[in-house]
């Protein structure tokens, strides 16, 4: 089962002051990017049915230029629920009692369905008489368009354009698109990894999508392809040790050996029938030693030369 809210949380963590500036551009004029510290995880009871909720992110900042403080509460939600908003309020509340500054509250709706909007406030009323109205942002990412954030030179946005609204045949061209995006960023190797993945686990393709992606994938300059395949290597590396950790050897050597198949056949066509069956026979560690070191290989000679060396 995948975590959902543990893949959102790394990922909304790691890159907030990204996530601020592409969702949240008001805000990010006025906040100090150097001030954020992220505070301890907040747990709250729910006094009528005895459950526990933990805030997902609950961020202390400075106002620029100033000495004030305020908080950022983001929550990720995967699903539909009835009530949220009354949630979100007592979130609201609880955090304001506790450290007596102002609340900026913010939801990160992913999931896939329904596509209605999800509101965005709590309200208590009378008739003729309001006595509260409380507020939230909302981001629904069903309800935008990946193509709007194609330029954005944002982690955020390549990593999340994944979960945005696209028609089935878009898959693998958002897919590949994201990890160009990717590319071009200059992160350093544990957060492109970090972003990789994330994309492969919501935009996991089947064969024909697979076969889309290899032919989007061709068209590609030379340069543009190396810089996808090493991102994709890298993170199929830090997948494989994972693995190995968790004891998953046999399930991780045929996703390795897809993978390596996949990069060789889209770098050198179709191979011999004897190359592909050497290759098959390699173990989930000399996978690993080939899909780094294919990178440098300029001809099908130096795949047999290294085959020949193992």
């Amino acid at each position: 089962m995948i975590d959902h809210d543990r893949l959102f949380k790394e990922l909304l963590s790691t890159f907030f002051p990204e996530f601020v500036a592409l969702f949240l551009p008001d805000v990010a004029t006025y906040l100090d990017p150097n001030s954020i510290t992220f505070l301890n995880q907040e747990i709250f009871v729910d006094v009528t049915s005895g459950e526990k909720y933990e805030a997902d992110l609950v961020v202390q900042a400075k106002f620029r230029n100033q000495e004030s403080l305020f908080i950022i509460h983001l929550e990720h939600q995967s699903y539909a629920e009835a009530d949220f908003n009354q949630r979100m309020f007592r979130y609201f509340a609880r955090l304001h009692e506790k450290y007596a500054l102002p609340i900026y509250p913010v939801v990160l709706f992913s999931f896939d369905a329904p596509y209605r909007p999800e509101t965005t406030s709590y309200r208590i009323e009378f008739p003729g008489w309001r006595v509260l109205e409380f507020n939230y942002r909302v981001i629904q990412l069903n309800r935008l368009n990946w193509q709007d954030f194609v330029n954005q030179p944002n982690p955020i946005a390549s990593a999340l354009m994944s979960k945005m609204r696209m028609d089935a045949q878009e898959r693998p061209q958002v897919k590949l698109i994201s990890l160009q995006l990717l590319a071009s960023l200059g992160l350093n190797p544990a957060q492109s990894q970090l972003i990789s993945g994330f994309i492969d686990v919501y935009l996991k393709l089947n064969t024909e999508e697979q076969e889309a992606f290899d032919l989007e994938f061709a068209s590609l300059e030379a340069v543009q392809q190396e810089e996808v395949m090493e991102i994709v290597t890298s993170w199929m590396e830090t997948g494989i040790q994972r693995g190995l950790q968790q004891g998953l050897q046999q399930g991780l050597q045929q996703e390795a050996l897809s993978l390596v198949q996949r990069l060789l056949n889209r770098r050198f066509g179709s191979l011999p029938p004897q190359l592909q069956q050497q290759i098959q026979q390699l173990s989930v560690e000399r996978l690993e030693e080939l899909g780094e070191e294919l990178l440098d290989f300029t001809s099908v000679d130096n795949l047999i030369s290294w085959l020949q060396n193992q």
